[in-house]
């Protein structure tokens, strides 16, 4: 693993003089991001070595290196998921990738369902815990290079990150929230009884991505920020059904105002 890391991490490095500390994953919908990136490199995820292939609608698959609020930034457009077959090593892979090109800040973005009854739809959730119901990704062999073997995980999602982001929202006007989102494999969507289980055992909001990333991020040392845009709702008398193009459609509404907020965070590191 680590001779794929290191052949994937020098092909990057060959692509581009910048060397940015920060790091995009943008999630289903929200690719449009990407417009505000002024972009020096952009690579296909099929031209990377060793690297798995988005196949999910919305995710473009295209690793961009360039400027963004004034700061070296690449931006992974499009991410993987366990639900498309990939195992969780391949699913983390780039995270590892990053790590090694010098990444020391993450910003991580999905499209989730919403329990908690005060969400609505187009609303975003600021994730400051989250519940693994996923295998865990640090499940196998352990390389010291990557971090400890029993991380801590007391505080994964940096919570002044969470604070700043709450107070932009607020200037400009986005409804935000902070709390848990729970890491489910999918790809079946949730039952109304589901909905209300994760809502039981302390979830707000319900997705299929973002925390295996998160979990590899955090013991390689990353400071982590990552945002739920809420697709659709899981609270009782409230369940409607739903499908991937209305989750996208919901996603791609709210993200010019979420811009601005990743925006404001990534100029003031």
């Amino acid at each position: 693993m680590l001779e794929a890391i290191n052949e994937t991490t020098s092909f990057i490095r060959s692509q581009t003089n910048l060397q940015p500390e920060i790091a995009i994953i943008l999630g289903t919908g929200l690719g449009k991001i990407a417009d505000e990136i002024r972009a020096e490199k952009v690579i296909p995820y099929e031209k990377i070595p060793n690297f798995p292939v988005s196949t999910v609608e919305g995710h473009d698959g295209k690793l961009i290196i360039g400027t963004y609020a004034g700061k070296d930034v690449i931006v992974l457009k499009g991410r993987f998921h366990f639900y498309e077959g990939y195992t969780m090593e391949e699913v983390t892979f780039p995270i590892r990738v990053l790590k090694f090109l010098g990444i020391k800040n993450l910003f991580i973005s999905n499209a989730a369902g919403g329990m908690n009854p005060d969400f609505e739809v187009g609303d975003v959730m600021f994730i400051n815990d989250h519940i693994n119901l996923m295998p865990n990704p640090l499940i196998g062999k352990h390389f010291p290079e990557f971090g400890d073997r029993f991380p801590d995980m007391s505080e994964v999602y940096n919570r002044k990150l969470v604070r700043k982001a709450l107070e932009s929202s607020t200037r400009q006007q986005l409804r935000a929230h902070k709390g848990c989102y729970v890491g489910v494999t999918g790809p079946t969507l949730e039952t109304p009884k589901e909905y209300e289980y994760f809502r039981i055992i302390g979830g707000d909001a319900v997705g299929m991505s973002t925390v295996p990333e998160a979990i590899i991020a955090h013991q390689m040392g990353m400071t982590i920020f990552a945002v739920s845009v809420i697709t659709d709702l899981g609270v009782p008398g409230r369940i409607e059904k739903i499908s991937h193009e209305i989750v996208q459609q919901a996603a791609e509404k709210v993200a010019p105002k979420l811009v601005k907020v990743i925006s404001e965070i990534v100029a003031g590191l």
